[in-house]
């Protein structure tokens, strides 16, 4: 505490990030200040604090500070920070979903429309995010039906192509063959377009229309579907808050606390309609609640297109919102403190939304801690570790007789997965089915790393394990003692008896079966598994698909690469209707129909 006392006394006026350590030096907290030195110095006062912080508190070690040159900076920095460092004492969105948008391409003569979850800043239209009920293939469908414009990414040219089925059964107006102008083809992009601004009666209208004529024709089965798009377009409109304006976007944030943990709950509506909504645990130890609140919608909305409007809190940190979304999306987002009228109710929906959520996401939240950071003590204590795990690295091979060898690497950081870390390997100097000279391989890439300008993405791990007995763990011991590894531990699980072998003992530690330690491991030795399953079988099946593919008539090495670029499996091509399949360079409805009778007659 000595070095804390002596560094509080030299912290700057200055705005922005300070970071926690604990006595490992691993980042617990990261936090932004308007000042540095009253933000700072408040974690260390007697005042009063939430539960959290004081938890929190008891775990710093030292702590570092970084000056920005506004809040706004701060606030950014924050959150890459955050990224980065992954505290286990911050707001941490792990399992966050992104939700379905239809993109619209207007930079090309023409557009077609599409399914994505990421949102760029590049010219293009975003309708959504689509949820509740809402299935963003079947509005894609109904744009189809009565628009049609095309869902494909088949590149246009001068020269024309030949027709796919989707124009020969009425669904597409096949620009790709030269069948419209660009003019006539704009007026369907339009009409399309103010379909998913919410002007839902053109669509209503025709699919009434075709519908009927469907059931005149007697053909009964394509009837029943428009009356399925029907019943689509009803739950839509359903959905539409008649007391607000049409041309509302906005996002209804509210937050409830229990000074321990805490809640967030987001209703969502565009063009008046409400979309419908999400709820999010937090684990978090800021001291202030809008603090926590601005700190969750940075996160948020790293991830989500930010709405014309936000509806929230009166505690919110308003006008740092503002300005963040302004200079980090070149956007105007105005942030409303409902006091009154319909927004005020959507909040109250909202706020009660969000304090029921609390209340049933306690016991899962404390139970999260028992199997995450709580497993890593218990480990650490069975294990004799010189130093909390914080960064456990599991690897596992496999291979069928040799073929196809393939390693894996998963990444649990405070006893949980962070799947953008992992990494797979093709094993590249082993002859055969050897398993411990794999496993020598891939570590040997991976320890490879550690110590260059690549150990920024791979950071040095606190525990390696290895998914085997004592004789992997023997070969990976061979590569550490080559490379002079120190400061890392190392042991492998083996899954008969689950026994857990260690370089310090020649005797197993045998943990009971209803410890959480001995589960974290067994979730991060499963996950290595599947992992490397998953990456051997994808490969294994590009190379069988290609070798079938060519057996086919008419497929050449040129159409055999667009399909495996397309679809990538066997399952997937098999699973394609001939539509699906004539979308792809080269394949014509005839080829289309060919490759749907050999893959059916022959597997």
């Amino acid at each position: 505490m000595d070095v804390i006392k002596e560094k509080l006394k030299l912290l700057p006026d200055n705005p922005g990030v300070y970071i926690m350590l604990d006595r490992y030096s691993n980042v617990i907290y990261v936090g932004k200040a308007r000042v540095l030195k009253n933000r700072v110095r408040q974690y260390f006062h007697n005042s009063p604090k939430p539960e959290k912080v004081m938890k929190m508190v008891e775990n710093i070690a030292d702590f570092n500070y970084i000056i920005t040159s506004s809040e706004i900076d701060a606030l950014a920095l924050e959150n890459n920070l955050i990224k980065k460092y992954k505290p286990k004492y911050n707001i941490l969105l792990k399992d966050d979903k992104t939700y379905p948008y239809i993109k619209a391409d207007l930079r090309e003569d023409f557009p077609n429309f599409y399914i994505t979850r990421k949102i760029k800043k590049d010219g293009c239209k975003y309708f959504g995010p689509f949820m509740g009920g809402i299935n963003c293939n079947d509005i894609l469908e109904i744009l189809q039906l009565t628009f049609c414009v095309r869902l494909c990414h088949t590149s246009i040219t001068s020269k024309p192509k030949r027709e796919c089925l989707n124009y020969h059964i009425g669904r597409c107006t096949s620009p790709c063959s030269l069948k419209v102008t660009r003019e006539e083809y704009a007026v369907q992009v339009k009409k399309a377009l103010d379909f998913l601004d919410g002007n839902l009666r053109e669509a209503e209208e025709l699919l009434n229309k075709k519908m009927r004529a469907a059931a005149d024709g007697e053909n009964f089965e394509l009837a029943l579907d428009y009356k399925n798009k029907l019943s689509m377009l009803s739950k839509l409109e359903a959905k539409r808050i008649t007391s607000l304006n049409k041309a509302i976007d906005a996002d209804i944030i509210a937050y409830a606390t229990n000074d321990l943990y805490s809640a967030v709950n987001i209703l969502i509506t565009r063009k008046g309609i409400m979309q419908g909504g999400s709820s999010f645990a937090l684990d978090e130890a800021h001291i202030s609640d809008g603090e926590a609140l601005t700190a969750f919608i940075v996160q948020y909305y790293a991830h989500h297109e930010p709405p014309a409007e936000i509806i929230a809190e009166d505690f919110c940190e308003r006008e740092l919102i503002r300005e963040y979304f302004k200079e980090k999306f070149d956007k105007t987002v105005e942030i409303t403190l409902a006091k009154q009228g319909d927004k005020l109710k959507l909040l109250q929906m909202a706020k009660k939304n969000a304090a029921e959520y609390l209340e049933k996401s306690v016991d899962k939240i404390r139970h999260k801690d028992d199997m995450t950071v709580n497993a890593c003590k218990r480990l650490q204590q069975l294990l004799n570790l010189k130093s909390y795990p914080r960064r456990m690295e599991c690897y596992d091979i496999s291979n069928v007789s040799g073929v196809d060898k393939v390693g894996s690497m998963v990444v649990f950081i405070d006893g949980e997965a962070d799947r953008n870390s992992y990494r797979r390997f093709k094993i590249k100097t082993v002859e055969g089915a050897n398993d411990f000279a794999s496993l020598q391989e891939v570590l040997s890439r991976r320890l490879d790393k550690l110590g260059t300008d690549e150990e920024e993405k791979f950071p040095k791990p606190d525990l390696i394990i290895i998914d085997g007995g004592k004789g992997q763990l023997s070969a990976v011991e061979e590569i550490f003692k080559q490379k002079g590894i120190c400061g890392i531990e190392l042991v492998s699980l083996a899954k008969r008896e689950e026994e857990v072998f260690t370089l310090g003992s020649e005797e197993s530690v045998k943990i009971s079966h209803r410890d959480y330690s001995l589960k974290m491991l067994q979730r991060i030795r499963d996950e290595a598994h599947r992992f490397a399953i998953t990456y051997f079988r994808n490969l294994h099946s590009k190379r069988n698909l290609s070798s079938i593919l060519s057996e086919i008539d008419g497929i050449g090495k040129v159409k055999r690469l667009a399909l495996l670029n397309k679809f990538g499996t066997l399952d997937k091509i098999m699973g394609a209707s001939e539509a699906e399949l004539t979308s792809c360079e080269g394949i014509s409805p005839t080829l289309a129909k060919k490759i749907k009778e050999y893959l059916e007659n022959n597997l």
